[in-house]
């Protein structure tokens, strides 16, 4: 059964920092196209950063200079480091896998930065 688990999210105050961590089963995520995407409310889901199968990277400019995508790969996991966080980073962030036409969700993870 593929699964795709998010953690790391959490409470912090602008500025600081957290790491989000994307944990797969049933598929290998080397081979995989990742995506970070973030909901906030009354907000469509939005691309926040992508790690494609040869380790090219995209991130929004919003969050450019400041978060940083990356495979783990002895673990099967993609991580997403997230620095200087602001309160328009706050939402909740979903991992997403796709390769051979097909597509995974996790079911999202809470990051907060009150303002």
């Amino acid at each position: 059964q593929v699964q795709l688990v998010e953690s790391g999210g959490g409470l912090v105050q602008a500025g600081g920092s957290l790491s989000l961590t994307c944990t797969a089963s049933g598929i290998n995520l080397d081979i995989y196209d990742v995506h970070w995407f973030r909901q906030t409310p009354g907000q469509e889901r939005e691309l926040v950063a992508t790690l494609n199968n040869v380790e090219t990277t995209y991130y929004d400019d919003s969050v450019k200079g400041r978060f940083t995508i990356f495979r783990n790969k002895d673990k099967n996991q993609v991580n997403l480091q997230m620095t200087g966080l602001k309160p328009d980073d706050s939402g909740v962030y979903y991992c997403h896998a796709a390769a051979y036409g097909k597509f995974y969700w996790g079911q999202g993870t809470q990051v907060t930065v009150p303002s």
